[in-house]
């Protein structure tokens, strides 16, 4: 876990509060919005079906079971390799997709 101070994160319209790696502190308030201007925020400008289909995962996945998957399990229910994975989110599975999917920050090996 990282130290230090909330900040606002601010893009367009959006403002949000995250932790100081950028990770949202109050994720049940995410909406679509967030994530596409986190996203653009870090130089992804247009999401794809499938960047959707890695972010709703993500987040279904958190809200039934209260933390973020494991990679494997990812790209299973997914159908997308690790490597397209890393294709659409540069930073990753976890500093990418799950900060724009409004996911805490993971503990585990997401």
């Amino acid at each position: 876990m990282t130290s230090g101070e909330p900040r606002l994160f601010r893009h367009g319209d959006v403002r949000v509060t995250v932790d100081p790696d950028g990770f949202m502190l109050h994720p049940d308030d995410w909406t679509p919005a967030i994530g596409t201007a986190m996203a653009a925020a870090d130089g992804l400008t247009e999401l794809s079906a499938e960047h959707w289909r890695v972010l709703e995962y993500l987040r279904d996945y958190w809200l039934r079971v209260d933390r973020a998957p494991m990679v494997r399990r990812l790209c299973q229910e997914t159908g997308l390799p690790l490597s397209r994975i890393y294709e659409l989110f540069p930073k990753g599975p976890a500093h990418g997709a799950c900060r724009y999917a409004g996911l805490p920050r993971a503990d585990g090996c997401v």
